[in-house]
């Protein structure tokens, strides 16, 4: 039986590749830091991962990892509520939640568990969900296994939200979803306006932190601080595998009694093996490192500014960014590629960017800075960027 679809799936795939549309996947094979080895032998800048803080090889997190395997063991075997939950899972839910300034918090396998599992447990089809149009997958996905009624309103655009908002007056319960840094864009969602309208029209407001905590804000605790707004939040989504250590795990942090709800119905955290305890120990030493000093934060927040400063000089078409991502802008999907390609050989590892990524006729390459890139790394950067850009007719010579 498997002959016929495989035969659609091969003319799908050879499709995918005349497109200019088919994905890769380079090997490494070092620890993931801001200079990293590939299978090819080479040495090169990494400036596509989510390592925002440079934690991904951090000692402290290492050592952390491996006292957790001594003392509790490598797996849990279980799922939280049979007999699947630590110590350790207590205690890095309450440093979440001390880190956030919210009630309680539930951890997840990753944050695509949290947002998939967040929606279904608190609201019916007598309910509203008002999603931005540039909401993270992991998002769309949990809004379509719930029944609530769904809006959707265009990226950052406040007159649209409040337009849905009012057409949601004709549901029970009303919460407004949204990114709080737009993964592909780099954008910061205005949660300031955000909040006079859900109070206006008695919205709850749920925000994914992937991308923004550890980033943004003063001391990197996410939108939140970055707009003074901390507790008016209700439901903070976010990962362990980002800015935060850069393994897995996600959690969902807020009011109390929406945490205690998902420990009863969400799908993912009920039927789900609990994080081990050396993911879950790492990041309470993690948080902990965040409680003593603001020093990554300051030194990411130096790179992407340098960095954005260089290429707008070099002449790079970008995107505004409030954030550590930082998009340069090639619309071709295929040059996107050639232009990846390009730059891996002149020693800079990162990822053109296009549909389904993002629309089509907007790809792009995603820069993300981090804090263990230093000013040299950076130059090496911008100089590859522009050296490439002039062979590719990006740049004018």
């Amino acid at each position: 039986m498997y002959g016929d679809i495989k035969t659609h799936l091969q003319k799908e795939l050879e499709s995918i590749k005349e497109a200019g549309l088919y994905k890769n996947e380079r090997i490494i094979t070092s620890a993931q830091r801001a200079e990293i080895e590939v299978s090819t032998g080479e040495k090169v800048l990494n400036f596509c991962a989510n390592n925002y803080l440079g934690l991904s090889n951090h000692p402290e997190l290492i050592k952390a990892a491996k006292d957790a395997m001594d003392s509790h063991g490598f797996g849990m075997s279980s799922v939280r509520f049979i007999c699947g939950t630590q110590d350790l899972h207590k205690e890095l839910e309450q440093g979440i939640a001390e880190y956030f300034g919210t009630e309680d918090t539930i951890l997840y396998a990753a944050c695509f568990d949290a947002n998939g599992g967040v929606f279904e447990p608190i609201l019916t089809v007598e309910d509203a969900i008002i999603s931005d149009s540039l909401n993270h997958a992991s998002i769309i996905d949990g809004v379509r296994l719930c029944k609530a009624q769904r809006y959707r309103y265009k990226n950052a655009d406040m007159e649209d939200l409040e337009k849905h908002l009012q057409s949601a007056q004709a549901q029970r319960f009303r919460i407004i979803v949204t990114d709080g840094v737009f993964s592909m864009d780099g954008n910061v969602a205005p949660m300031d306006k955000i909040v006079d309208l859900a109070e206006k029209y008695d919205a709850m407001i749920m925000v994914d932190e992937c991308h923004s905590a550890g980033v943004v804000g003063e001391t990197g605790r996410g939108v939140t601080e970055l707009f003074d707004i901390r507790g008016k939040v209700d439901i903070i989504t976010g990962t362990l595998g980002k800015a935060f250590g850069g393994a897995i795990g996600g959690f969902t942090t807020g009011k109390a009694e929406i945490i205690d709800m998902l420990r009863q119905r969400s799908r993912p955290y009920l039927f789900s093996n609990s994080l081990p305890p050396s993911i879950v120990n790492a990041g309470i030493a993690m948080f902990r490192m965040m409680e003593e000093t603001n020093e990554l934060q300051d030194r990411l927040h130096h790179n992407t500014e340098y960095f954005y400063t260089r290429m707008v000089e070099a002449g790079f078409d970008l995107k505004p960014t409030k954030s550590a991502i930082v998009p340069i802008m090639l619309f071709d999907a295929r040059l996107s590629q050639d232009f990846a390609s390009r730059l891996l050989e002149e020693g800079i590892y990162v990822i053109g960017f296009y549909y389904p990524v993002v629309p089509r006729g907007e790809a792009r390459i995603r820069v993300q800075l981090s804090a263990a890139h230093n000013d040299i790394h950076l130059d090496r950067a911008v100089k590859a960027f522009v050296k490439v850009g002039k062979e590719l007719g990006v740049l004018k010579n």
